[in-house]
């Protein structure tokens, strides 16, 4: 036959420390009339399963089970129930129908720098470059983001669609960042298993990282260069002599307008060169791929 009879002990215990939920525990005597039934059908005796919640305080879930002899009798068993708090809401027993778990954080990133806010506050941006209106080279500065790390289960792993997608931008508003403001740095998975009611589950856990960058991913080049276009022709990009009277091969690339002609107006701080966006990234469909997070 197996399973004779279950009796629930009056022990009781609950625990918890300050600043962290409760913890709560539950026993019972299970009485077997067989040596050899199995810890399982032992544990499936006692009315419990898992993440029911306790009878008294539901807030809390069963988390754990243990089975061991009681006061070393072969025909008594000893079932632990122990109930937590669930950190995740809608938990489900079976791995592949848990929602997803988001973390984040911010970090700093080196970005070159090209602009600064000019005097108190900062209402004044302006474009970081020498009085002639130049942009420096190979000066960088810090930029707050924001990661993104998102862990899940998956029935399987899609090697094609972890290549596909790392790099990749955002197409559209995502997560309150505009277009092409998110990135995917990464996508790994390993294999996992559990034993749920009896039944092996084997599945992927998936691990996903992205980085929130306000102004952007794509990339922001002064348009300047050593040749110019005039009348559907390259030429060499020029300056004046000190007298203004003979135009010069230039040492350094010069401004060009948005046409590639040469921009010949007055150089300056209050006249920098134009910043050409280059975007060179693919941009896909964050949402399909990786959900949102929760709202609470």
């Amino acid at each position: 036959m197996g399973i004779v009879k279950y009796t629930e002990l009056a022990t009781v215990s609950a625990s918890q420390k300050f600043g962290e939920p409760p913890a709560y525990s539950r026993q019972w005597v299970v009485e077997v009339d067989d040596p050899t039934t199995t810890q399982s059908e032992i544990l499936q005796a006692t009315p419990v399963a898992w993440l029911d919640p306790h009878p008294d305080f539901g807030w809390a879930r069963a988390f754990t089970t243990a089975v061991e002899n009681y006061n070393g009798s072969r025909w008594h068993y000893l079932v632990k129930w122990d109930y937590e708090v669930p950190k995740q809401k809608d938990l489900d027993p079976n791995p592949l129908s848990r929602p997803d778990i988001w973390k984040f954080a911010t970090s700093g990133m080196a970005v070159p720098a090209l602009w600064y806010y000019a005097g108190t506050g900062n209402g004044d941006k302006r474009a970081l470059t020498n009085s002639a209106g130049d942009f420096f080279e190979g000066v960088t500065t810090d930029l707050s983001v924001l990661k993104a790390h998102i862990s899940g289960n998956r029935p399987t792993f899609d090697y094609a669609i972890a290549a596909s997608v790392t790099n990749a931008v955002n197409d559209s508003t995502y997560c309150g960042g505009a277009a092409y403001t998110w990135r995917c740095d990464g996508i790994s998975g390993q294999p996992a298993v559990e034993v749920v009611n009896g039944s092996e589950i084997r599945y992927w856990q998936v691990e996903v990282e992205l980085t929130y960058r306000p102004d952007g991913h794509a990339l922001l080049i002064p348009n300047v260069g050593w040749n110019y276009l005039q009348s559907g022709e390259r030429r060499r990009v020029w300056v004046w002599n000190e007298s203004k009277t003979e135009k010069l091969p230039a040492s350094n690339p010069q401004p060009l307008n948005s046409n590639g002609t040469l921009d010949t107006s007055s150089p300056g701080e209050a006249n920098p060169p134009l910043l050409l966006t280059r975007r060179t990234q693919a941009a896909v469909n964050f949402s399909t791929y990786f959900g949102t997070p929760p709202t609470t």
